[in-house]
């Protein structure tokens, strides 16, 4: 019985390839922007510094961090295929876990992190670079890394729950293209962004794309018998909302609405929203956050 019940979960219409990218790419311009300003405050710092030769380094680090999330989001993602659905849905209900705990971790982390971000790259590459290139491409590495882990693990959890397919992460990979194009001009002083802003913006999109990516562990926890409550319906309104519907297939690819979510799905979801939520407000109430961010920009030009 329970077998059936995750094939009939699992079957159920997936959002249209349009929409996964799109949700994917949004994603994958605000991770590699990030990303983007890490590598941004390394090349300039080592430009002013006359360290022209530690560039392929720094290069060759953001190689492998980039490396990393196509790697981690591919044996994860498409490892699942050699095992039961039943096995793959505990495997996705896990991962979608992991994934809203280290992202929460993360868009917490970088409301504060922000304003002092620049000092602390600075000052590890001062030391790297008085050891050598080994060392200049560690901090690199870990330093985009870190962002590109993140981001593998939080594409598992949405990729799952809009398809399984490789959709997802096409639109990840041109959203970070995007980001690359968007680093480069605020590099080259072409464009400028209010980084408070923008950060600010599309931390409550993570937050609300993790509530939802929440939701789906919630609900494929209660398909494999983990959680209760899979008959627990907290409403219905599938009788007039069209999940086939442009907004039906906008919902469920990017914020991972159901017509008919479970009660626990609910509390989960609202729980998540007013918990990080709050606590995102009230790390961001420091009228200096993200001013180093928005320095570190204006130097190179």
């Amino acid at each position: 019985m329970t077998l059936l019940l995750a094939e009939e979960f699992i079957a159920e219409g997936a959002p249209s390839v349009v929409t996964q990218m799109v949700g994917s790419g949004l994603l994958g311009v605000r991770e590699g922007l990030e990303a983007g300003i890490v590598v941004m405050v390394l090349i300039a710092f080592a430009v002013k510094s006359d360290r022209r030769d530690a560039l392929k380094w720094i290069w060759l680090g953001v190689a492998a961090a980039l490396a990393l999330l196509v790697g981690t989001f591919l044996i994860i993602q498409f490892g699942s295929s050699t095992i039961s659905s039943l096995a793959a849905e505990l495997l996705a209900g896990i991962a979608s876990f992991v994934a809203v705990a280290i992202v929460t971790f993360m868009v917490l982390w970088m409301r504060k992190a922000a304003m002092q971000m620049s000092g602390h790259l600075k000052e590890g590459l001062t030391g790297a670079l008085a050891v050598g290139g080994a060392a200049v491409f560690a901090l690199s590495f870990f330093a985009v890394g870190r962002e590109g882990f993140e981001t593998a693990l939080l594409m598992v959890g949405y990729a799952e729950s809009v398809s399984g397919g490789a959709w997802p992460l096409l639109g990840l990979l041109l959203g970070i293209l995007v980001a690359v194009l968007l680093t480069w001009l605020l590099y080259k002083g072409a464009i400028a962004i209010n980084f408070q802003k923008f950060f600010t913006y599309t931390g409550y999109f993570l937050i609300v794309v993790a509530a939802g990516i929440l939701a789906y562990g919630v609900r494929a926890l209660q398909v494999y018998g983990w959680l209760p409550g899979l008959h627990n319906t907290a409403f219905d309104i599938s009788s007039w909302y069209d999940q086939s519907a442009w907004y039906g297939v906008i919902g469920q690819g990017i914020f991972n609405f159901r017509p008919e979510p479970t009660v626990l799905q609910v509390i989960a979801w609202v729980g998540y929203l007013v918990i990080v939520g709050g606590l995102f407000y009230m790390r961001g109430k420091t009228p200096t956050a993200t001013k180093a961010v928005d320095v570190a920009v204006k130097e190179p030009a």
